[in-house]
């Protein structure tokens, strides 16, 4: 039996329910990770970084299937599911642990990163610059077990979290109603 060779990709898009929610709906993703990253806090609880004194973000590690998925294509996902352009959180999420990121793993992912926020600023979509940052990986902290797909495990409080944060109406305004959109998908708009 042949293993197939797979790949890690970091993302910062505010609430880590939502992200790996989204990112685990993506073809050639084989697992999505909720934690931290981006500060110095060894090690550091949930209650660290909502407090914003860690210096963490909440993010998702994605391991993919290159052959499945390229990193570009998750670089289209990410932006198509935050706001790009807040430098002070995620729809009501607020604070420097939820602003945006693009964590690369190396060089190559860098410069795939940043032509594609090129692209994106570039495309006129949004009327204010892009916030999101592209920085390098040092250390990845998975969070708490019960964090690890909240969407699956207690669906009630996600959907109703979700519904609340705004995160879907802003989406639907910028690009549209979307097929990955549990709102659409539970109203039976498509």
């Amino acid at each position: 039996m042949t293993i197939a060779k797979t790949a890690l990709a970091t993302f910062a898009g505010g609430c880590f329910w939502c992200l790996e929610a989204d990112f685990a709906k993506l073809p050639g993703v084989v697992a999505v990770v909720s934690g931290y990253t981006g500060g110095e806090e060894p090690n550091p609880t949930y209650a660290q970084v909502c407090s914003g004194m860690s210096g963490h973000l909440e993010a998702v590690q994605v391991r993919y299937d290159p052959e499945r998925a390229t990193y570009d294509q998750l670089l289209d996902w990410f932006w198509r599911h935050i706001d790009p352009t807040d430098p002070g959180g995620q729809f009501v999420d607020r604070g420097q642990q939820y602003t945006t990121a693009i964590f690369y793993h190396d060089q190559e992912q860098r410069r795939l990163a940043e032509e594609s926020k090129a692209r994106l600023a570039a495309s006129g979509r949004f009327g204010r610059p892009i916030a999101t940052q592209v920085r390098p990986l040092a250390a990845f902290y998975p969070a708490e077990e019960y964090h690890q797909e909240f969407c699956r495990t207690n669906p009630v409080r996600y959907r109703s979290y979700r519904q609340g944060s705004g995160r879907d109406r802003f989406l639907g305004q910028v690009w549209g109603a979307r097929q990955d959109d549990p709102a659409t998908r539970q109203s039976g708009k498509s």
